[in-house]
């Protein structure tokens, strides 16, 4: 363990479905584990009448409490209501979505009896904290700084909702890593005295909820990412919702009941089935059949069905055959022959599925699957690693790694007749800046207006929209005649600054695309710094409330087993014994319907008990 004094950054990989964080400690990377033992955190918030749950806690009571727990956000995240696959998880999901202010989806849930709206940005906030949480317990200190992984394929709404998840956890960002290029400098650390000259990788990363493909070269040290390709929107879960669909078909079948209702019911029975289903998933990765149970699932009904690992796969096999795709088009991105890669790396849970392996092994000719880090922790093995160099941490292996990313998607802005112009084309290497020329398009135009997209499509309104600016007082000429540069920059983390200069004047304007109405503002982020202050303080209140509570509790159930006890009973009169009864009945009383009291008053109920016991010892010492 760690000693008090400065506290070293974490790498935190921020996962749609679990979490990890790790760090650099005692010449190597410990994963650390939270207060369940547990080495990875699931990526869950839950909401009750009393108190606010995050991880184990929050996921163990999901059967019961569907709608007001959260999961998936990651998915959320840097998303408008109105997106298609949003619309899609609406429909899976047992907690309700709607949409806020800009088109900004928002969860709803019922905390303490009131209904509360939150971003994806503030659950994330909340399950960054947690992950700060655990590394301070886990380090003796606190916390202040940490790497924070994303996928690949993030666009820059997304990877600026996440830093300002973290800003809200009070952390700082020291760098948004890219989730393939961490588990390529984690194997790249893990296996150093094996790895001779360059050598090529790719990075077959299937989590919960995302995708990515990369294509990463390391030669001494240095992690280059050639090519990157994904889906930020398929994992894990869209598996379990394949179950979940089969075993709610077969359910319909068999007692012509629809459970897909949004009834209170119908939820806790999806949410029962999702649990069970996931589970059955995880056991066919292992095995070639398995079966499901649900006592009660719906209506009273039990429930229960065998599937094989055939059917999982059937389910499945478009969702396959689209990660293979990936692969290929990563490869055809790279100009690379499958034959120029030495190692496939897998991280992400759902690497273990067999068919998925499989698949891949055909692909590379049998080529042996590098599984030698734990596919959920490689991420933040690699986040924690990057954490101790750019902290001045680590042995000289660490303080001599070099990284480079690329972008994602391609960057431009829109020209007349909506036509996406490109100005960073997609894999290009980070950090970067490209320029290019642009004319007026009336004559005396007075302003240009700059719309900045992020996407691969030609026209611009099909991608996505990251903000915009204006550039005024240009000199009134013909169209064509006045001309501006437009300028894109972007930084080691991926974030995007644009600006534009006309030069015959030198006016200039730009953007940092921090004013879309789809990031929060700073007054939202101190909000949510307050607000995860307060939830803090109401959790860590509501446990000492029951630990008072308890504590009395137990007080009373002592008291009551020694009046019980004969011996006892024979040293107090009539009058006497009659009255610590009663004392005991009315505390009985007190309890059942005091259960969320003040602390202080629990405490006041707990000295006044003592006060009373203290003195009916005093008599029974009368007798003695």
């Amino acid at each position: 363990m760690g000693k008090k004094g400065e506290a070293p950054a974490i790498g935190i990989d921020l996962g749609t479905t679990y979490s990890c964080v790790a760090v650099w400690q005692n010449n190597r990377v410990e994963i650390i584990p939270n207060e369940q033992g547990n080495r990875t955190t699931p990526s869950c918030v839950a909401f009750t009448y009393t108190e606010r749950f995050i991880g184990d806690a929050a996921r163990n009571q999901v059967a019961m409490n569907p709608a007001n727990t959260v999961y998936d956000a990651k998915r959320l995240i840097g998303r408008r209501f109105n997106d298609a696959t949003v619309q899609g998880y609406m429909k899976v999901w047992p907690f309700k979505i709607i949409e806020g202010e800009s088109g900004k989806p928002m969860v709803v849930v019922t905390y303490k009896g009131d209904e509360k709206l939150f971003a994806a940005e503030e659950i994330s906030s909340m399950l960054l904290s947690k992950m700060k949480e655990v590394a301070n317990a886990y380090l003796n200190t606190d916390v202040k700084s940490a790497v924070i992984t994303v996928p690949a394929y993030f666009d820059d709404l997304q990877r600026q909702a996440t830093k300002d998840a973290a800003q809200a956890a009070g952390l700082n960002v020291l760098r948004l890593l890219n989730e393939p290029s961490a588990a390529a400098i984690a194997y790249g650390i893990d296996k150093k005295a094996t790895l001779r000259g360059k050598t090529n990788f790719l990075i077959f990363d299937l989590g919960g909820g995302t995708f990515d493909v990369s294509l990463i070269t390391i030669n001494k040290g240095r992690h280059k990412v050639i090519a990157v390709d994904g889906d930020t929107h398929l994992g894990g879960e869209d598996f379990d919702n394949r179950m979940v669909e089969h075993f709610v078909s077969k359910f319909n079948r068999m007692y012509n009941k629809d459970i897909t209702n949004k009834t209170q019911s119908g939820r806790k029975a999806l949410g029962r089935l999702r649990v069970a289903s996931e589970r059955a998933k995880r056991i066919l990765s292992s095995a070639v059949f398995t079966s499901i149970e649900v006592d009660c699932l719906y209506d009273r009904v039990d429930f229960s069905s065998k599937i094989f690992r055939a059917k999982f796969e059937e389910l499945n096999m478009d969702i396959f055959d689209k990660c293979m795709e990936t692969v290929k088009k990563c490869l055809r991105y790279a100009k690379w022959e499958k034959s120029m890669v030495d190692e496939v790396v897998l991280v992400g849970g759902s690497t273990r599925i067999p068919k998925v392996q499989q698949m891949l092994q055909d692909f590379f000719d049998g080529k042996d699957l590098c599984k030698a880090i734990n596919p959920d922790e490689a991420v933040a093995y690699g986040a924690a690693v990057l954490a101790a160099k750019m902290s001045g941490k680590g042995n000289r292996m660490v303080k001599n790694l070099m990284c480079s990313d690329v972008v994602p998607l391609s960057l431009g802005w829109e020209s007349y007749g909506e036509v996406m112009c490109v100005v960073i084309p997609k894999n290009t290497p980070i950090p970067v800046t490209m320029k290019m020329n642009c004319v007026t398009t009336d004559d005396n135009q007075y302003s240009i207006l700059f719309k900045v997209f992020q996407g691969e499509r030609s026209r611009s309104t099909d991608n996505i929209f990251l903000g915009e600016f204006v550039l005024n007082n240009l000199p009134i000429a013909p169209r064509g005649v006045a001309e501006a540069t437009i300028c894109f920059d972007i930084d080691d983390d991926g974030i995007l600054k644009v600006f534009a200069e006309e030069s015959t004047t030198g006016n200039r304007n730009g953007i940092t695309i921090t004013h879309s109405k789809q990031r929060i503002s700073k007054e939202d982020t101190q909000r949510m710094l307050k607000d995860s202050k307060r939830y803090k303080d109401k959790d860590e209140e509501h446990t000492k409330k029951v630990d008072a509570y308890t504590s009395l509790d137990n007080y009373v159930y002592i008291m009551d087993i020694k009046l019980k006890d004969e011996r006892i009973r024979k040293r107090l009169s009539g009058e006497d014994l009659t009255e610590m009864d009663d004392v005991v009945k009315k505390a009985k009383k007190w309890l059942d319907i005091n259960e969320i009291a003040e602390t202080n008053v629990i405490a006041d109920k707990k000295k006044e008990l003592h006060w009373v016991w203290s003195m009916c010892e005093s008599v029974m010492g009368q007798f003695t």
